[in-house]
């Protein structure tokens, strides 16, 4: 499963900021059929539901009307646009919330955020218990086992390879060998 990605500025102010934008970095949603490898795009909600159950029940082509292996791709896997892939069995999100995934300006990766429902962003679990305690009345439909904060991997090979990317694998690699 994967996403492609525009670039879009990251938040930067604290992890409950009060929402702005609540547009993420994804602009295309895609999933690979299962027989014949060619990516199909599908709304966010439907991706979401999808990735949620993946491994156990995973799409083809032949689960849209009028279509088959035989049809073209939506879409090509090429470096045109930065590709993401995220992993599967990611639980969608809780009623309310909105899981955003965004790009870092250096595009070395994701950070992953829900907007919650009084419009602030969580961006870990702790997030997620603050907001319970604070707001008790949702207790008995969001769980923090509900979220998952695991970003999806930018695709290196679909990233040109400007000075901010070469810039942050070096800086990655240097802190690799300081720590060996």
């Amino acid at each position: 499963m994967t996403t492609g990605s525009t670039p879009v500025s990251p938040p930067s102010q604290g992890s409950q900021r009060k929402r702005g934008s609540t547009k993420d970095s994804v602009a295309l949603y895609a999933v690979q059929c299962y027989k014949c490898y060619k990516w199909s795009t599908v709304p966010k909600e439907e991706f979401e539901t999808l990735r949620e159950n993946f491994t156990k029940d995973p799409w083809f082509c032949s689960r849209r009307p009028d279509c088959s292996c035989a049809d073209d791709a939506d879409i090509e896997y090429d470096s045109s646009r930065i590709w993401v892939l995220d992993k599967p069995n990611i639980p969608k999100p809780p009623p309310g919330t909105e899981r955003l995934v965004i790009l870092r300006s250096d595009y070395s990766k994701m950070d992953t955020y829900y907007v919650m429902p009084n419009g602030k962003r969580a961006r870990c679990a702790g997030d997620v218990d603050k907001f319970l305690e604070a707001n008790p009345e949702y207790k008995n439909s969001i769980s923090v086992s509900d979220f998952s904060f695991a970003p999806p991997k930018v695709v290196e090979e679909t990233v040109s390879h400007n000075s901010a990317w070469k810039a942050a694998k070096a800086k990655k690699q240097e802190k690799a060998e300081a720590q060996k």
